[in-house]
């Protein structure tokens, strides 16, 4: 992604995330407009939607247009759960890891041939924001979005373009297991150290190690939240 549709997909993240321009669940303003509001030709507003999409944050919704993901919004209700909504996240939740494990260690051990130097760079700077904010607020909106962006720049670090359309669902994943608020304090003391072993094999590119790691570290998640 070039320089300018990367900073105009910053805007779009501040604009969602920060300022509640448009709040989970809204549609976004019609292509043409958009690009007017944020002063950037369609192509690069196009280029920075794909990348919100890739990375869950939004969803193009066929013939209706691209709305902001409102995933937790079907799951928290003024921040509690009932006892339906907590079984129906468990069962969810045990697929969309089962699927992780199936897929993202093989995207791993790909990245770890494929990245190219600057990718890999990229791919440890977000790891010190996880490690950073896993310390600071394990449960914060900046840890989980933390996740997404580190996980998932592995995940496009595979050069393959099918892999990374798993980003939603890797996406998903992450915020379901927020949103279920169980054992949250372990699950990011056991991150916290799997972030240090899977970083460390991805600087030496040990496509194996990585592997194994990455499906430790799943495995520990779904251990934790009793799956």
């Amino acid at each position: 992604m070039d320089n300018l549709s990367q900073r105009t997909a910053e805007v779009l993240i501040r604009m969602i995330r920060e300022e509640q321009v448009y709040l989970p669940g809204e549609k976004l303003p019609n292509e043409n407009d958009l690009s007017e509001k944020l002063g950037v030709s369609r192509t690069t507003l196009r280029e920075a939607i794909r990348t919100l999409v890739s990375e869950g944050l939004l969803v193009v919704r066929r013939g209706r247009g691209t709305f902001v993901n409102d995933t937790l919004e079907q799951y928290a209700k003024d921040g509690t759960l009932n006892m339906d909504d907590v079984l129906d996240i468990k069962v969810t939740l045990k697929d969309l890891y089962e699927a992780r494990m199936i897929i993202e260690p093989a995207a791993a051990a790909l990245a770890a041939d494929r990245a190219s130097d600057d990718e890999i760079d990229e791919i440890l700077r977000l790891g010190d924001i996880v490690q950073k904010e896993i310390k600071k607020n394990p449960k914060g909106d900046k840890r989980i979005q933390s996740e997404t962006d580190f996980h998932g720049a592995i995940m496009r670090a595979s050069h393959n373009d099918f892999l990374i359309q798993f980003i939603p669902v890797l996406t998903e994943t992450i915020e379901k297991t927020f949103a279920l608020d169980e054992n949250l304090e372990i699950i990011a003391e056991d991150a916290y150290k799997d972030h240090i072993i899977i970083m460390n094999f991805l600087k030496r590119r040990d496509s194996e190690g990585l592997r194994s790691a990455v499906l430790i570290h799943l495995h520990h998640a779904t251990y934790n939240e009793k799956l």
